[in-house]
């Protein structure tokens, strides 16, 4: 018996020694992390130009030009040349120009591009404004204009050249371009280099700029620029209906993220140039000068901008049954004259001051193409007939108000910079854009204290868009709108305040890609995705509202310095959300305060049209999804069936891909602190439950670093949550072990 007592002690003792070395393993061992955020270029807030009479003015990117290869005249004029000389094709038959026509808004004009031994797969992209393009082809295959070269001009079924030093040797021996070259980069016949070539062709190509078309002299304060068609077009561009801006914001119309829209193809797209590419994604083109260079769309399936519009307003690939289309297209409903101002809009991108004269001659000597005749042009022309006038001069700060009669639109048309509108006591329907910088609208209330309302009827996408910095909106009623009560994009210096908003769409109030926000005593109700949303924005804060009946009561997403305080949360599907998701421009959720606010009994069934709040069970006071270094502290959280607070990760929500994911997945940092948590999780939706898991106060999936729960007696999942006093060797041990039963179980 002794030694079988023995032998039962050394397997105890064995087994100890097992688990402390597990702990000590757990402990060393480094805990999933995201990788470091480029703080200087994490995308959130506004690109807006200050000061600007109009808010629509956006700092250019910074040139991709290389240290290495600085334009210069002389490397321009040799690359303008090269560009046109079909001397650098294999049978001297084919220049860049070939493809890439001045006349076809650097296009071809084909719905693919044609080579010596038949059509390719791809639509011919246009050149303008490519020095900003960080990302070039359709896939994202390079990044750089120098290094872009080789593979046109080596393709078998586009350049063809199959001997590089042939083609260097055969410059060399033409003597205009040795002289070109020296001139270009020095060292004589030494300069003919390839690399050089494609130096001076980058350096042409970043001379194509187009930014002074008749939109950018109407956002530099030329009001008269763009037509009345037009400015309603751009009300719609921006709108939350079509959410064209979501993806092609200014000042170039474009991004360089990747998304699927879902045109018809086989073409894998990003993932065939990369394994974590999504099937079917392409990079997001310029818009600029988008009326010449028609057809459309990747595969050039979109023969004109009609068509373009009708495809999105189907819902995009949805109406093909494509499944991985991306979340910003939903579809929407625009009637005919609608579709025709968002095109109108369209043509008035078009700008071609820095448009090159064609070569009467390149030093080969052989054949230059020649002008080609584009209807678009002349339509372009027709269409931007805005007026020439200029921005008006600095006055002293005016109040208008609205007359009898008058619509909104009409007396902010007649603001300038500084002047208040006011709006008497009445009922209003319209949707009204604001583009003026440093104005202030404000209702007039009645003497029973009610505001002036705007109502859509259900007829109109948005209340107000607008995209003015330094924006005043208060005193106002918002109601039955299809898409935003309040709709701000873009600007810095944010200020919305007593407004109610009541069955508004999508948002109530949607301040986005905006920069020192401030939204107080506002109430929304009965609003398909959040009724306060703050979107890609930094330095915002919402205090002193109510949120109620909406999917989700305040959101902020993908927002730098947030904070929501002593506001009133309650029969939501969701109270707050503090999100960051991927595909968007800004790539930061982090420093957000969450105190003295009242969440309460959010149970409502989620109603969300589409969008990732459409996946949000019902019942949750607070979810953290992805979010860094957020603090939730003394707050009043109760009776929210799910959960009090979730913390997740984006990679264990089943709504991403993880090929979409090009932000930190992983929540961080955050601090949960000095809640009242009061009959949290009594009825955990299914979510929670087809996992094993049941609601309570506090659920987190056991994902991210340093994440800490100062909560006494509430009751949570895991049933152990790490603090704020544990010491860094047992926090690490125990998030890493956690960390790795959960991925078990889910």
């Amino acid at each position: 018996m002794p030694r079988v007592l023995k032998i039962i002690g050394v397997i105890a003792l064995i087994n100890v020694i097992v688990l402390v070395l597990l702990l000590v393993v757990a402990a060393i061992m480094p805990e999933p992390a995201d990788p470091p955020i480029d703080m200087a270029n994490h995308g959130a807030g506004s690109s807006s130009v200050e000061p600007s009479y109009s808010g629509l003015q956006r700092a250019w990117p910074a040139s991709n030009e290389p240290a290495d290869n600085p334009t210069t005249p002389e490397k321009a004029a040799l690359g303008k040349l090269l560009f046109f000389d079909p001397l650098l094709s294999e049978n001297n038959n084919m220049a860049c120009a070939t493809c890439h026509h001045p006349d076809l808004g650097f296009g071809d004009g084909q719905p693919v591009a044609s080579g010596p031994s038949g059509p390719l797969t791809r639509n011919t992209p246009t050149l303008w404004n490519v020095d900003y393009v960080q990302k070039l082809f359709w896939d994202g295959r390079m990044d750089s204009l120098e290094s872009q070269v080789n593979f046109p001009l080596t393709h078998p079924n586009e350049m063809g050249v199959s001997d590089i030093a042939a083609l260097e040797a055969e410059l060399r021996a033409n003597p205009e371009y040795v002289a070109l070259f020296d001139a270009a980069f020095g060292g004589g016949e030494q300069a003919v280099t390839a690399d050089n070539m494609a130096r001076a062709l980058a350096a042409f190509q970043r001379t194509l700029l187009s930014q002074n078309s008749q939109f950018d002299r109407y956002a530099a304060g030329n009001f008269d620029a763009l037509t009345p068609q037009q400015r309603r077009g751009l009300a719609l561009f921006r709108s939350g209906a079509t959410r064209c801006f979501e993806c092609h914001s200014a000042p170039t119309f474009a991004s360089d993220t990747f998304r699927v829209v879902g045109v018809p193809s086989d073409d894998p797209g990003r993932a065939g140039v990369t394994p974590d590419g999504q099937q079917g994604a392409f990079k997001v083109p310029t818009l600029r000068n988008i009326a010449l260079t028609a057809p459309y769309m990747h595969n050039g399936s979109l023969a004109t901008l009609e068509d373009v519009v009708n495809f999105y307003a189907d819902g995009g690939g949805h109406a093909f049954g494509v499944d991985n289309v991306d979340v910003f297209v939903n579809g929407f409903d625009l009637n005919d004259q609608e579709r025709s101002d968002l095109v109108a809009f369209l043509y008035a991108l078009t700008d071609e001051w820095s448009l090159p004269a064609l070569p009467e001659a390149v030093p080969s000597g052989l054949p230059v193409v020649q002008r080609l005749e584009n209807p678009a042009r002349a339509q372009a022309f027709a269409i931007n007939r805005g007026g020439g006038g200029e921005t008006a001069a600095p006055h002293d700060p005016t109040t208008i108000t609205v007359q009898n009669g008058e619509s909104i639109q009409t007396a902010i048309d007649r603001a300038q910079p500084g002047d208040t509108v006011l709006i008497p006591y009445g009922t209003y329907h319209e949707t009204v854009a604001v583009d003026i910088s440093d104005l202030t609208i404000e209702g007039i209330p009645n003497e029973q204290g009610e505001w002036p309302v705007l109502d859509g009827e259900f007829k109109l996408a948005d209340g107000f868009v607008a995209s003015g910095n330094n924006f005043a909106l208060g005193k106002l009623a918002v109601k039955n709108y299809n898409d935003n009560g309040v709709l701000v994009e873009g600007a810095t210096g944010v200020h919305i305040y007593d407004v109610y908003a009541e069955r508004t769409g999508t948002y109530g109030i949607y301040p986005v890609r905006s920069t020192n926000v401030l939204v107080e005593r506002v109430e929304v109700t009965g609003v398909e995705d959040a009724g306060i949303y703050v979107g890609q924005s930094e330095n915002a804060v919402v205090r002193d509202c109510m949120a109620h009946g909406n999917v989700a009561g305040i959101e902020l997403e993908n927002t730098l310095n947030g904070e929501v305080t002593n506001c009133h949360a309650y029969n939501n599907t969701a109270g707050v959300l503090v999100f960051v998701l991927p595909q968007l421009t800004s790539k930061i959720s982090s420093n957000t305060r969450i105190h003295g606010n009242l969440i309460e009994s959010n149970n409502l069934e989620n109603f969300a049209r589409g969008g990732v709040v459409s996946f949000v069970p019902p019942g949750i006071g607070v979810l953290l999804l992805g979010a860094d270094n957020a603090e939730v502290y003394e707050n009043v959280i109760k009776d929210n069936k799910t959960g009090g607070i979730g913390v997740y990760s984006l990679t264990r929500t089943g709504v991403f891909e993880p090929n979409e994911l090009d932000v930190g997945p992983l929540p961080e940092g955050n601090q949960i602190y000095d809640n009242i948590l009061v009959n949290n999780g009594y009825d955990p939706d299914t979510f929670l439950t087809d996992l094993g898991i049941s609601g309570a106060d506090i659920i987190w999936d056991g994902s991210g670093a340093n994440n800490t729960f100062d909560q006494p007696g509430a009751s949570s999942f895991p049933p152990i949550l790490p603090k704020s006093s544990w010491p860094t060797f047992l926090h690490r041990a125990y998030d890493n072990i956690l960390n790795f039963a959960v991925e078990q179980l889910m």
